[in-house]
Order: structure tokens, then C-alpha cells, then sequence
């Protein structure tokens, strides 16, 4: 009975025995495993290289005719006659609106008679002032005759006087009465709206019957809009900090969204001198320049109002050493910082201390060296879409990480161990299995 319990035993033990060494061998092949597998941070990389940067400036706007003109009446009343419709094309000269002409016609016909009637008196005062001059001639003679005498004279100069003032008078009636006239006509011509260019109605806000308001004491009302679909331009908008890098004459492209395999070709021609600030006073103030874009070439299908993206080319270098726009982070380093320490007198002093303030953060990139990376500080000059010039810091052929951004951005350290995607025949970076 003993040696059947010893015999038990003894092959309990070995169980335990087996199974605490097969937990161990396991944790042990995990552990080489997972260092196998994660020996580092998951990168990819590209080659610093000699490319050819432009640099661009974009923005977003509307597509607008170069030349387009408002129309608006200067007189009030009713559309008596409409010949044309949104869209039509029109010449210069052309009528466009009329007016009901009858309350300025009778106004031109008043003014008209009133002029008539001042004409009138004013013939009448010159006949008066003509032989009251006479007589005063004629006393003059007399009294140097003695016939005369001095209150005669007198009172001759003082009627001639009275006469001339009363016909110089009526000359200004007469003026008023021509103005007045010629106010009236002004008037009863504004009643009539032509063309005042070769172009398309874009845009008509009125009816025939429509009673409409002049622009004397408002605005007036916004009859319709002639503009010459020929020539549009775009107008976008660009931030403060990027209008100072554009000039007249700059080389753009430009997209609109309602044609999306479309690129159109433009130039700078115009760049406001004022800003347009929006939102001012919050936390999402903007303050932007409008710029002008002649198209170049454009389809029939282009019109105004539509939405588009610029792209303004403001500078070129060619054959630049250049790293991928994502390759470039920006990093503070931790420098130590004065402490204050209170003095006998309670005045505080500058001392020494642990503690840290933040650096300026300074561009840098990680270049890749073996299973490890070195952060290196760089300085940058311009950019496109896709890379940025590098002007000292790197030499050519240089391996700096390419992605993921999280790594760039926060992950990598100055040599840090990494892992590098394998890349595809088309030099695209693939994950190793």
C-alpha cells in the first residue's frame, strides 16, 4: 500500500513539474515572437531628392463676367414696354425698358410754358429798361442845356436803375425756366433704358406692369443685369497672410465644382488694396483680400455665380532638394528656465531651477540610419501640394521618414528604433508580413 501511494505521488509531481515548465517555454516563445514581430516603429520613408517646386496660394470664390453692368431706372413708374427676357442677347443702344412716360411728359409741357412765359416778360422788361434809357438820355441833354433840373435827373437815374435790375432779374427767371426745362427732359429720357454694351441679359428681376422706383432718394429697384459672357473672371478670396506673395500677372489654375475634370487657365489681374474682414470681434475673425483671375480659355457652360478653387502659382525654383510636405514636423525642446528666488529684502532674484519653459519649435525631419532614425533640424523655403524645398540640413539621397503622421508628429524620437514598409516594383511603400 505504500509504495502504491509513494508511486502517485511521485506522478503528481511530475504533472506539475510539466506543466509549470510548459508555461514557462510558452511565455518565453512569446516573448521572442512579439520582438520578432514589433522590433520597432512601423515607417515609411522616401529619399531626399532634386525636384522642381512651385509654390501656390489657394483660395475659393465665384466665377463672374470681367464686364457686367446693373440696371437700374433713375424715374419711378410702371414697365409700360419689355422686349427682352433673361438670356437674350442685346447690342448697345438697344431698348431695353420703357417707362409710362405720361406724368414726365406733362412736367416737360409745364416747364416748357413756363419758360415761354418768363421768355415773354423778360422781352416786355427790355422794352421798359430800353426807354426808360432814353429818357434818362434825354434828361441828361436837358439839364446840360439848363432846361432841367438836378431832381429831374435824379429821379431819371433812379427809374433807369429800378429798370435794369428788374430786366437783369427776369434774365435769371429765364435760366431757371431752361434748367427746370431741361430737367424735365433729362426726365422723360430716363423713361427709356438702353443697352449700354454688346452683351447677355444674365439676369431680369422685373415684369411687364411692374411698377418700378427710381434712384433719386433709394437705391432704386435692380431691374435686370447686362454682362459680357465672353470675358468672366474669377474672384477669390486670400488670406492676409498669403496676399502679400501674389502680383499681377501671376499664373493660376482654376477648378469649378460644377466641372470637376475641368482645369482652366488664368492670370492675376487685379488685387484689392482694402481687406474684408468677417466675423470681427470672434474667435473665427477673417481677414481677406479680394483677387481678380481673367480665364483664359473657358466653355460655353461657364456662368456666373458658379463656385471654384484657385490655385495661384506665386514662385518657382527649380532643381531644389526637396522632401515630402509631411516629412517636415515641427518640435520644441524643453530648455531650463530662470527660477525666482525671494531675496532678504523680499525682492526676487534670478536663480538657477529645475523647472522648464518651452523652446521656439524648430522644423525638423528624421532621417533614417540603419533600424534607428536621427531627428535633424532643417530649414525650409517653399512648398507645393506634394513637397517642400529644404534649404540646409540634408544632402541628397538622404532616407527621411514619409509617414504615418502620427509617428512623424509624435511618436518618432531622436533615435528611435523603426521598422521600414517594404516597397512595391513602383517604389510604393508595402507592410512586411
Amino acid at each position: 500500500m505504500a509504495n502504491g501511494k509513494n508511486g502517485k505521488k511521485k506522478s503528481r509531481k511530475k504533472i506539475i513539474w510539466i506543466a509549470i515548465g510548459s508555461i514557462i517555454l510558452l511565455l518565453i516563445l512569446k516573448t521572442v515572437v512579439c520582438g520578432k514581430k514589433v522590433p520597432g516603429i512601423m515607417v515609411q520613408t522616401e529619399k531626399a531628392a532634386k525636384r522642381d517646386i512651385t509654390q501656390l496660394v489657394s483660395a475659393t470664390g465665384i466665377i463672374n463676367p470681367v464686364y457686367q453692368v446693373v440696371i437700374t431706372p433713375e424715374v419711378t413708374g410702371e414697365i409700360v414696354e419689355l422686349p427682352v427676357k433673361e438670356g437674350d442677347r442685346v447690342k448697345k443702344s438697344q431698348l431695353l425698358i420703357r417707362i409710362k412716360p405720361d406724368s414726365y411728359v406733362a412736367a416737360r409741357d409745364r416747364a416748357k410754358a413756363n419758360l415761354d412765359s418768363a421768355l415773354a416778360t423778360l422781352g416786355m422788361k427790355k422794352i421798359e429798361k430800353d426807354y426808360i434809357e432814353s429818357n434818362y438820355k434825354r434828361t441828361q441833354q436837358l439839364f446840360r442845356e439848363g432846361i432841367s433840373n438836378q431832381q429831374e435827373l435824379e429821379r431819371m437815374e433812379s427809374d433807369l436803375a429800378s429798370s435794369i435790375a428788374q430786366y437783369e432779374a427776369q434774365q435769371a427767371f429765364v435760366q431757371q425756366a431752361q434748367a427746370t426745362l431741361k430737367e424735365a427732359n433729362e426726365s422723360l429720357n430716363k423713361t427709356t433704358l438702353y443697352s449700354p454694351m454688346d452683351g447677355t441679359v444674365s439676369k431680369l428681376n422685373v415684369e411687364l406692369g411692374e411698377r418700378v422706383l427710381g434712384s433719386g432718394f433709394s437705391q432704386g429697384t435692380d431691374l435686370m443685369t447686362v454682362a459680357d459672357l465672353g470675358k468672366m473672371e474669377a474672384i477669390i478670396d486670400v488670406d492676409e497672410n498669403d496676399v502679400v506673395l501674389v502680383s499681377i500677372g501671376d499664373s493660376a489654375k482654376i477648378e469649378l465644382d460644377a466641372f470637376k475634370n475641368l482645369t482652366y487657365n488664368g492670370k492675376v489681374t487685379q488685387i484689392a488694396n482694402s481687406a474684408k474682414t468677417t466675423a470681427a470681434g470672434t474667435q473665427e475673425e477673417a481677414v481677406n483680400f479680394a483677387i481678380k483671375i481673367a480665364l483664359n480659355d473657358f466653355n460655353a457652360q461657364v456662368r456666373p455665380g458658379m463656385s471654384c478653387n484657385a490655385d495661384i502659382e506665386v514662385e518657382t525654383k527649380a532643381n531644389v532638394l526637396a522632401v515630402p510636405i509631411q516629412s517636415v514636423t515641427a518640435r520644441s525642446e524643453e530648455e531650463p528656465g530662470a527660477m525666482e528666488q525671494p531675496a532678504a529684502n523680499g525682492e526676487l532674484i534670478a536663480g538657477k531651477s529645475s523647472k522648464k519653459k518651452q523652446a521656439k519649435p524648430k522644423e525638423v525631419v528624421f532621417v533614417v540610419d540603419k533600424d534607428a532614425v536621427a531627428m535633424k533640424e532643417v530649414k525650409i523655403g517653399i512648398s507645393d501640394n506634394e513637397f517642400i524645398e529644404v534649404i540646409s540640413g540634408l544632402k541628397e539621397g538622404d532616407e527621411v521618414v514619409s509617414g504615418p503622421y502620427r509617428a512623424i508628429s509624435s511618436e518618432l524620437k531622436d533615435k528611435a528604433k523603426i521598422m521600414l514598409e517594404a516597397k512595391t516594383k513602383d517604389g510604393k511603400n508595402k507592410k512586411k508580413n
